[in-house]
């Protein structure tokens, strides 16, 4: 049976277990050997990361192809109207590739949120909001282009779910190990 843990990665930490000077890594938090990250985050990100001992699972649950939905929570500088989400719905052309089609949405601050360390810059006359957004592709820092794209950009990102598994009730450097894998190989 192979090994998932569910991480909940705090901003500021490489996606990885090889030490690099002067940075927090995967190796910091989780002392189980032989287990990867299926898919990276950011250091500025946080959030979900799902880990394995499986090389077949790890490349289902990280190969687009296999269309794993993933959702996110965006904190944008100032509050995302329709237009914006129907951009984010529709693909947006980032120069080098068009992203596929999300579902994007406004939401609420999520409910039971850990502040952030650092905390996001503040400014007292513009104001922020939130997107949900649920994608099937991952290319390096493709939100927060998009975002910026859509003129709101990104101020936190936080990954809340990957495919079947979900962030819920796992603390900034905390992981849970997950007993059956939930995606079939």
């Amino acid at each position: 049976m192979p090994r998932v843990l569910l991480f909940n990665k705090p901003c500021g930490v490489l996606c990885q277990f090889s030490p690099s000077a002067g940075k927090r890594t995967l190796k910091d938090f989780i002392p189980i050997a032989d287990v990867y990250p299926a898919g990276r985050l950011d250091a500025d990100s946080e959030g979900l990361v799902v880990l394995t001992d499986d090389g077949k699972l790890q490349h289902v649950i990280s190969d687009p192809k296999t269309k794993l939905p993933k959702t996110y929570w965006i904190q944008v500088e100032g509050e995302p109207d329709e237009a914006a989400l129907r951009r984010l719905r529709s693909g947006i052309d980032l120069g080098d590739f068009v992203t596929r089609p999300a579902h994007a949405r406004h939401i609420e601050q999520p409910s039971g949120l850990w502040e952030r360390v650092p905390p996001v810059r503040v400014r007292k006359n513009i104001p922020t909001g939130w997107i949900e957004l649920e994608l099937h592709e991952g290319k390096n820092r493709q939100i927060r282009r998009m975002t910026a794209a859509t003129g709101f950009p990104t101020l936190r990102l936080i990954r809340s779910r990957i495919g079947p598994w979900i962030l819920d009730g796992i603390l900034p450097g905390q992981f849970r190990l997950i007993d059956q894998p939930q995606v079939r190989v």
